[in-house]
């Protein structure tokens, strides 16, 4: 979990991650405002503690509130055939212009239960065994769900450069109705 920041900031991140697991902005806002920030005076030690709890229980809470589309998308994604899609190669590199917006773009564009988990795993440091806790979700299909979402966030922002695939046609990324 990350950890750093001013209180005003571990609050916008933590609203982000919850816009980022549910695409609604207000249900995000009242999930990130039940945040449990430390008190004044505490050790470093417990307000590390603290601010790492209250990351967990603002994503737990946050999916809860989505459970049901998180279920359909990992049945989705559990009946997914794996292939291999277009990406660009090894030596390519996130363009150092690309903002917030832009990832933001990217991961949104990504079905919710492969984009849970690449949050939860990647971008929170969550492991395997406990984002399958908290997505109620066996291991094996967190990790395929994570390989799904790092290779879709991958193609997406390289689409965004104007990455195109090796046979010179735009790469067509599958939205998430093609899922099923």
């Amino acid at each position: 979990m990350q950890v750093i920041g001013s209180e005003k900031e571990r609050e916008g991140d933590l609203h982000w991650l919850a816009f980022l697991l549910t695409r609604r902005r207000g249900l995000s806002i009242d999930m990130a405002a039940e945040d449990a920030s430390p008190q004044d005076g505490a050790s470093l030690t417990f307000s590390t503690w603290m601010v790492t709890w209250s990351r967990i229980v603002v994503i737990s809470k946050t999916l809860a509130a989505i459970r049901d589309e998180l279920a359909a998308s990992a049945r989705r994604t559990n009946s997914k055939r794996p292939r291999r899609p277009a990406l660009p190669s090894r030596d390519w590199e996130l363009d150092r212009d690309t903002t917030r917006v832009d990832l933001e773009k990217a991961l949104l564009a990504i079905d919710v239960f492969p984009r849970a988990t690449l949050l939860l795993s990647i971008f929170e440091c969550v492991p395997v065994a406990d984002a399958a806790a908290l997505l109620d979700a066996e291991p094996e299909l967190v990790r395929k769900a994570q390989a799904i979402g790092l290779m879709e966030l991958t193609s997406r922002l390289a689409r965004m450069q104007g990455w195109t695939s090796a046979a010179g046609k735009p790469l067509v990324v599958p939205s998430e109705t093609q899922y099923a």
